[in-house]
């Protein structure tokens, strides 16, 4: 997947403005970057969700725009910040979800068989006959997980998979996010506030800043106190073990 010059306006304002990378495949991409650096906006366009105003999102050569939404739907899964559905569902019956670009929501045994391992996948099997609301947060947001692992896409997409959760279920959700990848072989890309969890589960990062790009690279290219500075407009301590970021202050 290559993102060529990218930009969006609202009104007269640019939130992205000329952007260029290149996903690598089979890792873990995390965008980052301040409030409103245009990090929401690029993920949207990756996934249709928002138009852009010019440039393309080049999909396995050919214009993501161009892509019939359900062949789209079986290579690219996408897991936005609000996921609030409406329906009383249960665990199994949203994690079935992601098999509706296959069967139109007729399960055969095949898509039962995968709903059962995305559900053991996440651990949920005690889950799956509870409705969604009657979840935590962490339980919530893994039935989730496990509904986009059902989807079987090449291509995750996740805006701010995080947010609202405590330390322990943020930490839990992004070893199963470097699961994906390492295990899987999933193309994982993550929108991220958390800058520790960027630096630590991450393989590149791709950092913004008013609507461009700041600094595109790996982890250790990225993850420096003058970067860092730079991007935030604060000083950053870095503490490392074995060569990796583990904490990070400021």
């Amino acid at each position: 997947m290559r993102i060529q010059d990218l930009t969006k306006r609202y009104d007269e304002k640019v939130v992205v403005d000329g952007v260029t990378f290149e996903v690598p495949k089979g890792k873990v991409l995390s965008l980052i970057g301040p409030n409103g650096a245009g990090k929401s906006t690029v993920m949207g366009i990756i996934s249709r969700l928002i138009a852009g105003d010019k440039g393309i999102v080049d999909f396995d050569g050919k214009d993501i725009k161009k892509w019939k939404s359900k062949e789209l739907s079986k290579r690219l899964a996408i897991l936005t910040q609000s996921n609030n559905i409406q329906m009383k569902l249960t665990v199994r019956e949203l994690v079935a979800f992601g098999r509706f670009p296959y069967n139109g929501g007729h399960n055969t045994s095949e898509d039962n068989d995968i709903i059962n391992r995305a559900i053991d996948y996440m651990e949920l099997e005690e889950f799956q006959d509870r409705f969604i609301d009657e979840l935590s947060g962490g339980q919530r947001q893994r039935a989730y997980i496990a509904m986009v692992i059902a989807q079987d896409t090449e291509y995750i997409l996740l805006d701010e998979p995080t947010n609202n959760l405590d330390i322990y279920h943020a930490t839990n959700l992004m070893k199963i996010v470097r699961r994906l990848c390492d295990e899987l072989g999933k193309t994982v890309i993550l929108v991220l506030h958390e800058i520790n969890y960027a630096a630590f589960y991450s393989d590149y990062i791709c950092a913004f800043v008013d609507g461009k790009i700041a600094k595109f690279g790996t982890v250790k290219e990225v993850i420096n106190k003058e970067t860092l500075a730079e991007i935030y407009k604060v000083d950053f301590e870095i503490m490392e073990i074995s060569g990796k970021p583990l904490s990070i202050y400021y």
